[in-house]
């Protein structure tokens, strides 16, 4: 029996797994914003032998197939292993099957759609420039956050939103790390196709759309942005 409708024809508890994917999303964001801006600038810059393997491994995600990566961090989060032991010492909790290491998980698989973004929006803004203000004494960790990431603050901004729309997206990594417990870790992409397994079409059909509407709104920006960069 189909539940009650509430909102444009869909019930209650396809708008609460929008939501919990949504707050997903911009947190996971904000983390690789955080954390992606200096790991694409030392890319850029760092001449150590270890660079090309730490990007290789940064960009595993996109060619990887996301149930392996599940996979591996499932096996990492649980209590028989590190840092799922230390977890579950630290907070008695295990990570996986949580909010909290849905967050990890898609950290993981997003990070090169904010990374590669990063890099290449820092490396177009022009040496000379950066040089030009190091040569008059300012530190180089104040170049960077002056002046660097400034001019390249519509390529950041593109990555940020194609991170945020990629998470939305998740499908295979947060099934095996959260499987789908409502209101906690089950996100958009799961309560959809849990509505097609029920045959719940019409349902399906609205949320889709919701979820297609959304994913182009922010591709739409991505592109306005990298073509207002260029």
């Amino acid at each position: 029996m189909a539940e009650p409708a509430t909102f444009l024809g869909l019930p209650a508890a396809l708008w609460q797994a929008l939501g919990l994917t949504l707050r997903l999303a911009a947190i996971t964001t904000l983390v690789l914003g955080v954390i992606g801006l200096p790991l694409a600038h030392w890319l850029n810059t760092s001449r150590r032998k270890i660079a090309p393997f730490i990007e290789t491994l940064v960009a595993l995600p996109i060619v990887l197939p996301p149930t392996v990566i599940g996979f591996y961090l499932l096996m990492a989060f649980s209590p028989q292993h590190a840092p799922g032991s230390w977890w579950h010492s630290v907070a008695g909790t295990p990570l996986a099957f949580t909010f909290t290491g849905l967050v990890i998980a898609s950290v993981f698989y997003s990070l090169p759609f904010a990374v590669q973004p990063f890099q290449a929006a820092l490396r177009a803004v022009p040496a000379d420039l950066l040089d030009a203000a190091t040569s008059l004494g300012t530190s180089p960790r104040r170049v960077f956050w002056r002046m660097h990431v400034p001019l390249a603050r519509h390529g950041i901004a593109a990555g940020l939103t194609l991170a945020f729309a990629h998470t939305l997206g998740e499908f295979g990594v947060v099934l095996m790390i959260g499987g789908s417990i409502p209101g906690v870790t089950k996100v958009a992409s799961i309560a959809l196709y849990d509505e097609v397994q029920k045959l719940n079409y019409p349902a399906a059909h609205a949320f889709a759309a919701v979820l297609l509407g959304l994913a182009f709104c922010l591709l739409l920006v991505v592109t306005f942005l990298s073509r207002r960069r260029r």
